[in-house]
């Protein structure tokens, strides 16, 4: 097998890079009970037109026991034993929370009905900022008094999938712990493997191997607010343009909504999208952004480590979100998604191809006090270590237990159907 090499360029943090490779030829709704696990499946949709909600965040008051719908709006929740007087909380930003007690769940339909909520004018008019720049100046500024300060232990689901137009070429999944340093803390978070499974169809990948450094880093790194430097710093705030969108509530909170994009003016690759700003304590609760790939050279340049000279490599597309949770006045990272995808196209080929990269983590529950020795630097995943050639197959249909996971799209679903039928052959 023989690699090539090309120059990252220095000076910009890009979130993801990958290699590419030349390889020459080649929902059931009602809660399912079993001794030790309790599992709760259903789907959260908007209350007057009946449309899907995705992201939604589903936790279980008075723990850190939570999961997310799917871009589907479908969902998993599992516990470990019997809560009949727990509530969850459903939450969603623009609609009103609602909570659900547990055992009412097993006797109700399926899907979870929200309620938009909307704002009164006048409330936006008199307590909105006039500057929306010094709103994010803000955010920065009050870093510390809205972030977990102490260092926590996380237990996370990740996902990673590779498509080579609209079929499925890699699946990886892992339950992974987190040593979450404090938010004003220089370190970096660190991860390591619980367990993992891993299916790849290179055949599919035709005569290119695209393989993604870093796994469950590169989705913990989409926490912006703890790494500022791969998003948008205090420094770098007069790169972009700012303006208001219209504000929404969010468990009975005002939400300020900031659009924003890069000045003209600047040639490097930066974002545009939006953000979510909690009115009172200026705390960054969401953000939905996209990288500028308009300058196809410097795009590929962020993203790209190895690839044969032959051929060229450029993302048509960079999607980001991050969402956080709030416990007992604090916020934290609690899930995020990435989508990136990319054409590669060969001289002297009349045909390129098509590939749509796909990243998520999902926070399922942490605590303060665990071993510290399950995360250390011994154990770490290491930014260079590819998840897709560390985990193992898909053999064990019941492989993850009582971990709870992202409730797959159809299409992955499907794809690890064709696996487990392929293993069953």
């Amino acid at each position: 097998m023989k690699s090539y090499n090309s120059s990252i360029r220095t000076g910009f943090p890009a979130l993801f890079k990958f290699i590419l490779i030349f390889v020459g030829i080649l929902y059931n709704g009602f809660a399912q009970e079993t001794d030790q696990l309790i599992e709760y499946k259903g789907s959260v949709v908007d209350l007057n037109n009946g449309e899907p909600l995705p992201f939604v965040n589903l936790e279980i008051a008075g723990t850190n026991i939570a999961t997310v719908t799917n871009s589907e709006g479908d969902f998993s929740l599992k516990i470990e034993k019997p809560m009949p007087n727990a509530k969850v909380s459903v939450t969603y930003p623009g609609y009103k929370k609602l909570l659900i007690i547990l055992a009412d769940f097993t006797k109700v339909k399926n899907t979870i009905e929200l309620e938009p909520q909307a704002l009164e004018l006048d409330e936006i008019n008199i307590t909105r900022p006039k500057d929306a720049k010094s709103l994010m100046a803000k955010v920065f500024a009050n870093r510390k008094d809205n972030y977990l300060e102490e260092q926590t232990y996380m237990t996370a689901f990740y996902r990673e999938a590779i498509n080579k137009r609209n079929r499925s070429a890699s699946l990886a999944e892992a339950v992974v712990a987190i040593k979450k340093q404090a938010y004003t803390s220089p370190g970096n978070d660190l991860v390591a493997i619980y367990k993992a499974r891993k299916s790849t169809n290179y055949n599919r990948l035709d005569t290119v191997a695209i393989k993604l450094q870093g796994g469950p880093l590169n989705a913990l790194y989409a926490d912006l607010v703890k790494y500022p430097e791969y998003f948008m710093t205090l420094e770098s705030l007069n790169n972009y343009e700012f303006e208001f969108g219209e504000s929404l509530m969010n468990d009975g909170k005002m939400i300020y909504v900031v659009n924003f994009k890069q000045k003209k003016t600047v040639l490097d690759p930066l974002y545009y999208g939006k953000v979510y700003i909690e009115s009172k304590t200026y705390a960054l609760t969401n953000a939905i952004y996209n990288l500028n790939v308009e300058n196809r050279k410097l795009a590929s340049a962020l993203f790209v480590k190895k690839k044969p000279n032959r051929v060229k490599v450029y993302p048509t597309e960079i999607s980001y979100r991050v969402d956080y949770r709030n416990t007992d006045g604090k916020w934290y990272y609690g899930y995020s998604n990435v989508n990136l995808e990319f054409v590669v196209n060969w001289k002297r080929k009349l045909f390129n191809n098509k590939y749509r990269i796909t990243s998520e983590m999902l926070i399922t529950d942490w605590n303060q006090q665990i071993d510290a020795e399950s995360v250390s630097n011994r154990t770490k995943f290491k930014p260079g270590t590819i998840l897709a050639d560390e985990a193992s197959g898909f053999a064990d249909p019941d492989f993850w237990g009582t971990y709870n996971v992202i409730e797959p799209e159809k299409s992955i679903q499907q794809a690890i159907e064709k696996i487990q039928k392929q293993i069953e052959k």
